[in-house]
């Protein structure tokens, strides 16, 4: 009899959660984190010096923010892969991926092929998550959000590219093979306030774990096709 598998578990799980600037990364991160009595892995962002002046001259500063940027996060990864990962779960506010995702929005094409080679070589060294969690929101949910945790260094962001950015995470995810991913639509919502839907997403990412699928999708309304929580 095949073994059934649930977040209970005493094996670990290594679960990023993913999705556009501002749809509620770090905030599920730290719940889940709580539920599972794991530890978080956030991703660096404040510390990276040339993100306030990138949102105001993407141009200019894409190739240097970026670079900071993969070279902090592989960092991170490399530290989680020199340790005993099996100890206990962790549950990270990003997925390595992003960094690309990134950098073939914002750089030019001279540079995306030199930051391409990097990229790859690097992510060779880490390693993959059994669970992939990808937040969804529409384009004004997101802008409120980021209006209201008022970062300094957002206020510039352009929703245009936001919505590019969003576009280009929609067709990643839509493609995506590597492992398990969870969708879960926010706009309903509210993990800082609500417990319930914090326990919804958890009863999901033991479901999509149980059944090995690839796309499953959440939200806190009505049933619908591939909806199985709600």
């Amino acid at each position: 009899m095949q073994q059934k598998t649930t977040t209970s578990q005493q094996t670990p799980l290594f679960i990023a959660i993913e999705g556009c600037i501002g749809v509620g990364k770090t905030t599920l991160t730290k719940a889940l984190t709580q539920k599972l009595n794991g530890n978080e892995m956030l991703e660096v962002v404040e510390e990276n010096p040339f993100l306030a002046e990138f949102y105001k001259d993407r141009d200019l500063l894409a190739f240097k923010t970026q670079m900071f940027f993969l070279l902090s996060r592989y960092k991170q990864q490399q530290a989680l892969s020199q340790t005993n990962l099996f100890q206990k779960s962790i549950v990270s506010d990003y997925f390595i991926a992003k960094d690309r995702i990134f950098a073939e929005l914002t750089l030019k094409d001279s540079e995306f092929q030199l930051y391409d080679q990097l990229y790859n070589a690097l992510c060779q060294q880490i390693h993959a998550p059994n669970l992939i969690i990808y937040l969804r929101a529409p384009l004004d949910v997101i802008l409120g959000r980021i209006e209201k945790r008022g970062r300094s260094f957002e206020k510039d962001i352009d929703p245009d590219y936001l919505s590019r950015l969003m576009q280009s995470y929609d067709r990643f995810f839509n493609q995506f093979q590597g492992c398990p991913v969870l969708t879960v639509e926010t706009e309903d919502l509210n993990f800082p306030d609500r417990e319930e839907h914090v326990s919804v997403v958890m009863d999901a990412v033991g479901e999509t774990l149980n059944q090995k699928k690839s796309a499953l999708l959440v939200n806190a309304g009505e049933r619908r096709q591939q909806i199985l929580f709600s």
